[in-house]
């Protein structure tokens, strides 16, 4: 989690929501490449699990500009100590936190509000040939969604159950 300073006065706040060299210096490492925004229209609306397979990797800093998300990352890095472990967080625009996704992380998120949109800051450009994904209710994983979702993509849904050969390739 990253939860930036907010300076505050009678106009509102400022905040700075992403310096490098303070990134670095806590050992997270985003160089920008590009930004992204989801808008999405119901609560319940669930987006994920994706990732970019090797060498297109993709770290990401996700904020929630309007609403609130569960969101959801998983580690699958095959050499890390918390393989196929998950975490989820609730993001909201009202306290202004953000997530850190690492690059070899699955990402996804539930929308808690109506209107909720996010920003993400991606480390490299999506390239489509390694685009994957994880089933949101994958048995390998076991995330607990804070509730069933309402609206889900047709790929989001067909997702095979995961495995490290199919991760790999």
């Amino acid at each position: 989690m990253v939860e930036p300073d907010r300076f505050e006065d009678e106009r509102g706040y400022f905040t700075r929501t992403f310096v490098a060299e303070e990134f670095a210096e806590r050992g997270l490492y985003l160089r920008v490449a590009q930004t992204a925004v989801s808008f999405n229209k119901s609560s319940g609306t669930l987006r994920g699990m994706h990732y970019q397979a090797e060498p297109h990797a993709q770290a990401k800093l996700v904020r929630c500009m309007r609403g609130a998300v569960y969101d959801v990352i998983i580690d699958l890095r095959p050499e890390s100590p918390t393989v196929r472990k998950w975490v989820g967080v609730e993001l909201c625009a009202s306290d202004g936190r953000m997530l850190y996704v690492p690059a070899g992380f699955a990402h996804g998120f539930l929308t808690l509000e109506d209107a909720t949109e996010l920003c993400y800051h991606i480390s490299s450009a999506y390239h489509p040939p390694a685009e994957r994904g994880i089933r949101w209710d994958d048995p390998a994983f076991g995330i607990e969604w804070p509730l069933r979702p309402a609206v889900l993509a047709p790929r989001d849904a067909r997702y095979a159950d995961w495995s490290p050969a199919a991760a790999a390739s």
